[in-house]
């Protein structure tokens, strides 16, 4: 990794080169890098958190005048319990993990000797920005060398003193790797934004971290293709046969646990049934969390009843805006759902209005019923549907990628959190023996189009000289026949 204030082009280009010769180093010499990587930065654990806490002074200064907003510094304190060895555990996850390259998901023989095949491969380069979270670029350091890509990244100056104590220990650690300095550039100017994502000849995906309005504008400002979300508006279903004891935990969890990430809930739906039942002990159970509710009139006199004076301060009127807002904070917009002829028509209503005011990151209902639940995860069109779990679940980490670069709200190529998986592409490869188009058609050769499962390579392989090579490769990899 390097600290860089060349050029945009030249930045670009080089990393371009330097993906090329990442898509070619063998998974031993990638996970190397990732063990120096981790072994470094937890060696300068200390280090890195003192430029964290410089960063934190100043973020804290800049939100008490009106600068900046008090999720950022949230998001900014890498001395959060465990955020830390979270961070250096991602690192070995994700190292641990299988090698995405080179694997063979398809495989056609289209004729004898003439064999096609689908395989694995790099995304290219990766152009990531950031606001806040300095663990991005761990992650994303991870990540970019496992998968073989070339990644620049862009931070926001709020935490710019973590991220350069950061990419100066990767760096350091990296130089004893195969992995090209190029490979990993952190661009330390703003105006360097606008002219990378201009050079769509060089990157092949962009992927903001931050705000709506950081995400936003740069899927505005370029031609580069985008993966990423700009709003975690994440809403919870409560039905009336929920168990109060796990609608209490997971909603606290959703809303609680981390308010200021994209997966918090923001919207709570409520049955009609559920108003005086499952709902008052798990709005109490936040209010004592300090939760501020919004509610619809039928949720809040079904609450306000129960409540003592300094309680019921803390349930207010909802407006109709307060259901299309993510507030990372403290605040929870709740709405009834209102009692229909079946559980069907209600559920109905509830995924009408996810699908309508979501931000299609992360839903989930809570109830007993399998066909409601099923009927909810079928027709809610987000990344993420969930039944009887924390909206907190969608993450790298806890679906097993190690890490990842982000959650997608795209609908092509990766959608919900990206990890390995979601930054490879693909390459068609065909091996055959001297074969022209001009053979097959009318009055030639007929295709044979047989699908070969995994495993069947040897015994179609063109030559045996071209299996060898096969397995040359694969045992470089450190993979085997599939």
């Amino acid at each position: 990794m390097s600290l860089t204030n060349a050029d945009p082009v030249q930045a670009a280009r080089g990393a371009r080169l330097a993906s090329r010769k990442l898509a070619t180093l063998p998974a031993s010499a990638r996970n190397h890098a990732l063990t120096a990587i981790h072994a470094a930065l937890a060696a300068a654990q200390q280090d890195i958190l003192a430029a964290n806490a410089r960063d934190l002074a100043a973020a804290t200064q800049a939100a008490q005048s009106g600068e900046l907003k008090e999720s950022l510094i949230k998001r900014l304190d890498l001395g959060r319990k465990g955020k830390y060895e979270d961070m250096l555990q991602g690192i070995l996850d994700v190292r641990d993990l299988d090698d995405p390259l080179g694997k063979i998901d398809a495989r056609t023989l289209l004729d004898d000797g003439l064999l096609l095949e689908r395989i694995s491969s790099p995304i290219g380069v990766l152009l990531i920005i950031f606001e806040a979270r300095p663990e991005v670029i761990a992650n994303i350091a991870s990540l970019a060398i496992k998968s073989g890509n070339a990644a620049i990244l862009k931070g926001g100056k709020e935490s710019s003193e973590s991220f350069i104590a950061i990419s100066n220990v990767i760096s350091d650690a990296l130089r004893s790797t195969a992995v090209p300095n190029d490979g990993l550039q952190l661009v330390t100017t703003r105006d360097a934004i606008k002219p990378l994502l201009e050079l769509d000849q060089y990157i092949d995906l962009v992927i903001p971290r931050g705000s709506n309005e950081l995400v936003s504008s740069i899927k505005k400002g370029t031609q580069i293709p985008v993966l990423g979300h700009a709003d975690g508006l994440c809403s919870i279903y409560l039905r009336a046969d929920c168990p109060i004891e796990m609608a209490t935990r997971v909603i606290v969890d959703a809303k609680t646990s981390y308010p200021a990430a994209c997966n918090s809930v923001e919207t709570l739906l409520v049955d009609e049934d559920a108003l005086s039942t499952v709902l008052p002990p798990a709005a109490e159970a936040l209010l004592q969390k300090g939760v501020r509710l919004r509610c619809d009139g039928a949720s809040k006199a079904a609450l306000v009843a129960g409540l003592d004076k300094h309680q019921a301060a803390f349930v207010q009127d909802a407006q109709e805006q307060d259901f299309r807002t993510e507030f990372l904070d403290l605040v929870l917009a709740v709405k009834t759902i209102p009692r229909m002829a079946s559980a069907d028509e209600a559920a109905d209503a509830a995924i009408g209005h996810i699908n309508e005011h979501s931000s299609h990151h992360t839903d989930a209902i809570l109830t007993q019923s399998q066909s409601i639940a099923a009927q909810f995860q079928g027709g809610v069109d987000s990344a993420c549907v969930f039944w009887n779990t924390s909206t907190r679940m969608a993450d790298g980490q806890r679906f097993g990628f190690g890490t990842e670069v982000g959650i997608s709200t795209n609908k092509i190529h990766a959608r919900g959190p990206v990890g390995l998986e979601g930054l490879t592409i693909y390459r068609w490869l065909i091996k055959g023996n001297g074969q022209v188009s001009a053979e097959y058609g009318a009055g030639g050769k007929a295709w044979k189009h047989e699908k070969l499962a995994a495993g069947e390579l040897e015994r179609y392989a063109a030559t045996q000289e071209e299996w060898e090579a096969v397995k040359e490769v694969r045992a470089r990899r450190g993979q085997g026949r599939g």
